[in-house]
């Protein structure tokens, strides 16, 4: 993955009590598939695919953060009535059937999600392109 240096600037300057976690989980992020690309968007690092946004930080609060798990930012149809894939980690609050949010809120919550985080991400990309 190429590094932007937008995401490099924005996260040196960032002030958050959360900042050692926010880097973990990008790293989790970036580590899942090489062909994304990453910038800044509702001012936190967001991740695409193809150009189209599909992993973005929520920072807002001081507590915990989230990862908004999301297909681009056009309003797309789903045909579906059904979500866009069985989540079978437990990770996934569902927003509705293609958005879903994961919350963190220390370090040894990120750690203990890492793996399932992994997965999540690899099968979002898999299924949101």
């Amino acid at each position: 993955m190429t590094i932007n240096p937008q995401v490099v600037e924005f996260l040196n300057k960032l002030e958050h009590p959360l900042k050692k976690e926010i880097e973990v989980v990008r790293n989790i992020i970036q580590s899942a598939n090489q062909q994304l690309t990453e910038h800044i968007k509702w001012n936190a690092p967001s991740f695409c695919m193809n150009n189209e946004d599909r992993i973005t930080f929520n920072l807002h609060g001081d507590k915990f953060i989230r990862l908004i798990f999301h297909c681009g930012s056009k309003v797309k149809v789903n045909q579906s009535q059904n979500r866009l894939f069985d989540d079978t980690t437990g990770l996934l609050d569902w927003a509705s059937t293609d958005r879903a949010i994961v919350k963190f809120t220390d370090m040894n919550d990120v750690e203990a999600k890492r793996e399932k985080l992994l997965e999540i991400v690899i099968k979002w990309i898999e299924v949101s392109c």
